[in-house]
């Protein structure tokens, strides 16, 4: 995954474990829309997704150049080997594969976890707007605002969730570009599209999958065409994990 990728999806996606819900953010909410989001998140949030076994396949197109992986990740595993690599590209990883892995995931200055979400930084409560309403769900829309990206790049993206009425979660969350932005400098993307779906387990709130499609330029004259997949799978509640 190239570093611009790296940045953007790290900007979105907070690399800690769980975000504990946060007592200021409990201001009087106006909408019947916002308690029901807010409550949606809150479920979400509260999922200790450190106790659960779970394995993502990984799927990655950049330009042409194709990569595929499983990973699989055991809470009840030693601290160092809590992340494995099960394949790489179709076939067994090399012993130089495996320690690269183990060097990103099982490390202690490492990634703890796969990617977490900040719902509450990606959706703007106080800018939700229904879009359509059906018997299962509701089709929301939201503004967004990833201070990282700065505010300019932050307006020309926009959101949209959708409801599960019944089981009371977020299934989905949309977030496309509206105009050509720069997150970085020389760094210009004219179609973006990030989909993030969920699943509900054991009234648990999990991610389901993660995809990215970008396309732009950086540096004037490098192509940026990317389509990257991450879906999660095998879930299985194991319970405390093992330090």
């Amino acid at each position: 995954m190239r570093p611009l990728t790296r940045f953007i999806l790290s900007t979105i996606l907070c690399l800690y474990p769980k975000v504990g819900f946060s007592t200021t953010y409990e201001v009087l909410i106006s909408t019947t829309y916002e308690v029901l989001i807010s409550n949606a998140i809150k479920r979400f949030e509260d999922t200790p997704r450190e106790r659960w076994f779970y394995q993502i396949t990984r799927f990655e197109n950049e330009e042409g150049d194709i990569s595929r992986s499983l990973e699989q990740y055991n809470p009840q595993a030693n601290a160092s080997s809590k992340w494995s690599l099960l394949r790489i590209n179709g076939g067994q990883p090399n012993e130089k594969e495996t320690h690269d892995f183990n060097e990103r995931r099982n490390k202690p200055t490492g990634k703890k976890n796969d990617y977490s979400l900040k719902l509450r930084e990606l959706i703007q409560i106080d800018t939700l707007y229904l879009i359509e309403e059906k018997p299962q769900i509701l089709h929301i829309g939201f503004d967004v605002q990833l201070e990282r990206l700065g505010k300019n790049a932050s307006k020309k993206l926009t959101g949209a969730l959708i409801y599960n009425k019944q089981d009371k979660f977020v299934e989905s969350i949309e977030i496309v570009n509206t105009d050509t932005f720069s997150p970085l400098f020389s760094a210009k993307i004219n179609d973006f599209k990030l989909t993030l779906t969920f699943i509900e387990i054991e009234d648990a709130i999990l991610p389901h999958e993660h995809k990215l499609l970008m396309q732009g330029t950086f540096a004037l004259f490098s192509e940026i065409n990317e389509i990257s997949t991450d879906t999660y799978s095998n879930y299985e509640f194991i319970g405390a994990a093992r330090e």
